[in-house]
């Protein structure tokens, strides 16, 4: 009898195992299908939207390309490959590596310098002489070869930060993190939670983190002022790779949306999901 018991009490639990594990299954979302751009949009300074000039956002051997083979020269020629949805609440995870030389007329902190935006205006707000977009940068930077030198630091275009409770004015903050020389593959990830806070990890070390990114500032230039209203918290927005005259590449861009349905008794409740959207709720 006390046999039966413990069967009858494995049987009747075992289903109720199987929905809380699928429910923890992370669903990561490739933003890069390793084939095309045809999710990704272009905006180079003094370019219209979707001009790819000299073709510098490129797909070659399964890796996005920033290359500079069709330019001359480097002439403020700052670009910006936006996918093309918003999102909110998300991990973020990022591989890439600086290769070859800086194209000539590049100023000189751009070398081995790029950049992946976050709650970045559309590429379709953007002027057509605009530099960059107004959003939070999580500067990438490459190593010279000797001294130390950070990546996954933060940069302001148009916008501020707090830190500790204050506001942040700064235009550049660097990280905590190791120098990565030569042209080795870095993987970074960001931790993106609406207007609450935003962390850089590599390596699973939390290297930044900062809270309540705003609109406000300068360092950017010929915007739509109806665009830039300063003081205003930013919950979403789009994400974006840089081109800033140093050739780089980028082998994975993946997301884990944590902005879901919240309902436990939905197919596609996720225990993960830190923001509702009841809206994408389904009880197949």
């Amino acid at each position: 009898m006390r046999f039966l018991i413990i069967a009858t009490l494995v049987l009747v639990g075992a289903p109720s195992c199987a929905p809380q594990t699928e429910a923890n299954e992370e669903i990561w979302i490739p933003l890069f299908n390793g084939a095309d751009l045809n999710d990704w949009e272009v905006k180079i300074t003094g370019r219209d939207h979707n001009d790819n000039y000299g073709n510098t956002f490129r797909v070659e051997d399964g890796v996005i390309k920033v290359a500079y083979d069709q330019y001359d020269e480097f002439s403020s020629d700052f670009g910006v490959l936006f996918y093309h949805e918003p999102f909110s609440h998300y991990r973020l995870a990022i591989e890439y590596r600086f290769v070859g030389e800086q194209l000539s007329g590049g100023p000189g902190w751009a070398l081995r310098n790029s950049g992946v935006m976050v709650h970045s205006q559309s590429a379709q707000s953007m002027l057509k002489n605009q530099d960059f977009p107004i959003s939070i940068e999580v500067q990438l930077l490459g190593g010279t070869g000797e001294g130390e030198r950070t990546t996954a630091n933060l940069c302001t275009p148009g916008t501020h930060v707090e830190m500790d409770g204050e506001l942040v004015t700064t235009h550049c903050i660097n990280s905590t993190s190791k120098t990565y020389h030569g042209e080795r593959w870095v993987r970074v990830e960001i931790l993106v939670l609406g207007s609450e806070r935003i962390s850089h990890i590599i390596d699973g070390v939390t290297v930044l983190e900062y809270e309540k990114p705003q609109i406000g500032g300068g360092v950017v230039d010929q915007f739509d002022p109806a665009i830039k209203a300063d003081g205003t918290l930013l919950g979403d927005g789009y994400i974006a790779l840089q081109s800033e005259s140093h050739p780089i590449e980028f082998r994975l861009v993946e997301l884990l949306n944590l902005k879901g349905c919240t309902d436990s008794e939905a197919s596609n409740y996720k225990t993960y999901f830190v923001e509702s959207d009841e809206s994408t709720c389904s009880y197949d």
